[in-house]
């Protein structure tokens, strides 16, 4: 069994994905927001290493090519841009990797004591919800259902394989344990908004 501990649950706006859409979700939370902000760092990254050596590349095709120099040049080795290039691809990834140890740190930290437990158990073509914290009279939790729309039924302008009969409701801005567990078969659990998607197995 696999316990999912949030920090800081905000408001999550109805927000799906979109055809062609490009990006993620609207963030529902600080360690989602965190992991955009992240993909956007990397991804500035990313685009100054392909301009600098896009650059480079055309340049050198440009000033070596045969029409230009019919001897070609000789060179062996070039100590001081030997060392650049050892330097700078080592610095890069100090720059990533710092903020994704903050970020991944952050995501490890434990609620002492959350406001609600919720279980949510898989099965073959469903879920089961438990309100651990909520017991009915006769001892048992508040428990129910999700089934899938079969894609046949839905209505217009809801997503296919998303939407439910009986959705979980969860409070705002509080702390929540999400308890994952599956009945039978391995399942996964995700929840984009909030930067979650756990896997779990049989045990």
């Amino acid at each position: 069994m696999i316990v999912l501990k949030w920090l800081f649950l905000t408001i999550a706006p109805c927000d799906a994905a979109e055809p062609w859409q490009l990006g993620s979700q609207d963030a529902a939370t600080p360690m989602m927001q965190g992991i955009i902000d992240l993909h956007h760092d990397i991804f500035f990254f990313l685009i100054l290493i392909f301009v600098f050596v896009s650059r480079i590349l055309v340049r050198a095709l440009w000033h070596f090519h045969y029409s230009k120099k019919k001897i070609p040049q000789r060179i062996v080795h070039e100590t001081t841009i030997e060392i650049l290039w050892t330097i700078f691809p080592s610095i890069i990834p100090m720059f990533i990797v710092i903020p994704s140890f903050a970020l991944l740190y952050s995501m490890d930290e434990v609620v002492v004591d959350p406001a609600m437990t919720i279980k949510a158990i898989g099965h073959q073509w469903y879920r089961t919800y438990e309100y651990s914290d909520y017991n009915s009279f006769d001892e048992q939790s508040l428990t129910f259902d999700s089934y899938t729309i079969p894609k046949d039924d839905l209505e217009l302008g809801q997503s296919h394989l998303l939407e439910v009969d009986n959705r979980v409701v969860l409070p705002a801005k509080t702390h929540l344990r999400i308890i994952v567990t599956p009945s039978d078969v391995p399942h996964s659990w995700v929840v984009p908004l909030v930067s979650n998607m756990m896997l779990y197995l049989v045990v």
